[in-house]
């Protein structure tokens, strides 16, 4: 058991890793205050449900159009250097949102580019952040690695919300203003970062197969389709959490306050979980946990939407975000293992596609079945549909249940 902890210790001491951390939890904080900000302006303007979700819809559909487009680029160039060309596009646009708003010039239509803007820039951004981690740490230290990065990525979602309304709370500029800042800071880090090795960049002339080469690869390797899919089919059936206000409200009767709590407890187990698995990873059987780790995920559904009490339904939500966690830990770490280097921008970028794809669009399905049955049956539908994927996934890929570890 200790005979991985200088492994373990190692990933924060290794500066290129610190540098890569630090960019990343900058810009995600930066980008969630931002969002949280431009999602409350919006509906002071318009007092309209619908404006907000043109939010959500402007932040996604960039990612839709522009996925194999980015994983081609992120194969031919310099990673490091895509990632300061996004962040400075996203410190730029933080701060002439703050002029705007400063000067009483934005409007619904400016938010909605700005928000669309910002969408695109992330598209870049995400998967080749992800493609560039395997060129700074050792296949040894890549799952200690991705624990690590996960639990502060949490932590920036919990924290960037909370500090994007406050700051918009004391003055509507203030969270622009730091978001600018702090996407500077992470443009820094990801200069400054030195990668360990460095394989040949893709210089293939571009065609239509090379562009979507990644969804190719994904196909021809069972093991690496099946860990994707996987995780699209869990939470396109287990969206009971974007039901959230309902539970709050019309079922447990808590209130704003309750909302709150509810909305905060995956991101808390998420945390919890992933600061547990950079200090311990996962040493074998990391197929089955993985797939244990999903039923999980489908029980702790069922039992917050059966969940009268709101400290069992925050205790069942804790229990779905550490379950995902694992999951997101196995899933990264696999894609990142079978993956070569010159193709894991391609690869990432279409995971990133479902992961988006997934989150978008089980949001979507919980809604339009909650308005057919009821918030209750539907998250009982998802956690039992949860479950049945993960036997069928077992039956349809046994070589998931057949993966032992994570070290390369």
């Amino acid at each position: 058991m200790d005979s991985d902890q200088p492994a373990r210790g190692s990933v924060l001491r290794n500066p290129a890793y610190v540098s890569f951390a630090a960019s990343r939890v900058c810009s995600q904080l930066s980008f969630q205050a931002v969002t949280v900000a431009l999602g409350w302006m919006i509906y002071d303007q318009t007092h309209s449900a619908y404006a907000l979700g043109l939010v959500g819809f402007c932040q996604f559909l960039p990612m839709v159009i522009l996925t194999f487009i980015v994983g081609h680029v992120a194969d031919r160039f310099d990673r490091r250097r895509i990632g300061l060309a996004c962040q400075i596009i996203e410190a730029l646009t933080a701060a002439l949102l703050a002029v705007a708003v400063w000067r009483g010039w934005l409007g619904p239509p400016g938010i909605l580019v700005a928000v669309a803007v910002m969408g695109a820039v992330q598209a870049f951004e995400r998967p080749t952040m992800a493609a560039l981690l395997p060129n700074i740490v050792p296949t040894t230290m890549l799952q200690a690695a991705i624990a690590t990065s996960t639990s502060m990525m949490q932590t920036a979602l919990i924290v960037g919300p909370s500090v994007g309304g406050l700051l918009y709370g004391v003055d509507a500029v203030a969270p622009f203003m730091l978001a600018a800042v702090l996407f500077v800071i992470a443009s820094f880090n990801v200069i400054s970062i030195r990668m360990a090795r460095r394989a040949p960049l893709a210089r293939a002339p571009v065609t239509l197969s090379s562009v979507f080469a990644g969804v190719a690869f994904i196909r021809s390797r069972p093991l690496m389709l099946g860990t994707i899919s996987l995780d699209l089919f869990a939470v396109l059936l287990g969206g009971a959490t974007a039901l959230l206000p309902i539970f709050a409200r019309d079922i447990l009767l808590a209130g704003p306050w309750g909302l709150g709590l509810l909305r905060a407890a995956p991101a808390i187990g998420a945390l919890v979980m992933s600061i547990v698995l950079a200090r311990h990873p996962l040493q074998s059987r990391v197929g089955a946990k993985m797939l244990f780790a999903v039923a999980v995920f489908g029980v702790a559904t069922i039992v917050f939407s059966l969940s009268g009490n709101i400290a069992l339904s925050v205790l069942s939500l804790l229990v779905v975000g550490a379950a995902d966690t694992v999951s997101v830990v196995v899933r990264s770490s696999l894609v990142q293992l079978l993956t070569p280097d010159a193709m894991r921008g391609r690869v990432n970028a279409v995971n990133s596609l479902f992961i988006g794809t997934s989150n978008q669009l089980g949001e979507f399905e919980s809604g339009m079945l909650a308005g057919l049955v009821g918030p209750v049956e539907t998250g009982i539908i998802g956690g039992v549909g949860t479950i049945v994927v993960v036997l069928l996934w077992m039956r349809l890929f046994p070589a998931l249940t057949k993966v032992e570890t994570l070290n390369g």
